[in-house]
């Protein structure tokens, strides 16, 4: 029985060539911590220049990783805010701050509303991310587009996305628009 046994693995087997290395795939590689750290500490730094773009730092609203964020502006109808966040709004153009820092974040964020507005665009997704700090703290980027947006004056109200947009990680925002048909007042 036993021959019986190795004969048919055998034949089962021909044709298979042996692996040539001794190594396992086990996924994609850890992330360096010390690199990550540092990356993180340098997020963290000003790089002392003045803002004349109307954003404060001075008070960060500090939002959790899974914390959803919702804000509108005085004014704005409870049934536009709920179509926003039901992802009934169409988004038309898209802004991702991953990796980056602070000061980074902020320059790319007002430049990528700027010419929304320009374009007279109602309606843009920002993926900010939700990373857990390694020092414990918040997430950096998320709390600060958080601040930021709720002073901008072209921001009427902003929502989590929907889960295949982002989730708590990414938020629509609702633009004014300036030329069209005024709206938006």
């Amino acid at each position: 029985m036993q021959d019986d046994d190795f004969s048919l693995f055998q034949a089962e087997t021909r044709g298979i060539k042996p692996l040539q290395h001794d190594r396992a795939e086990t996924g994609k590689p850890k992330a360096d911590r010390a690199r990550v750290q540092a990356l993180r500490q340098a997020a963290t730094i000003s790089e002392g220049v003045t803002r004349v773009d109307g954003l404060s730092d001075q008070f960060v609203i500090d939002v959790g990783a899974e914390d959803p964020l919702y804000w509108s502006r005085d004014g704005v109808q409870e049934g536009q805010m709920r179509k926003l966040k039901l992802g009934q709004v169409s988004f038309e153009g898209s802004l991702d701050l991953h990796g980056m820092n602070v000061e980074k974040a902020r320059d790319t964020l007002w430049e990528f509303l700027a010419e929304a507005n320009k374009l007279e665009i109602r309606c843009v997704r920002v993926t900010h991310g939700k990373a857990v700090r390694m020092d414990g703290k918040r997430p950096m980027i998320k709390s600060h587009v958080n601040t930021w947006l709720r002073q901008h004056q072209g921001v009427l109200g902003f929502t989590s996305c929907l889960a295949k947009h982002g989730g708590t990680g990414a938020i629509y925002v609702l633009l004014k628009r300036t030329m069209m048909d005024g709206r938006d007042e």
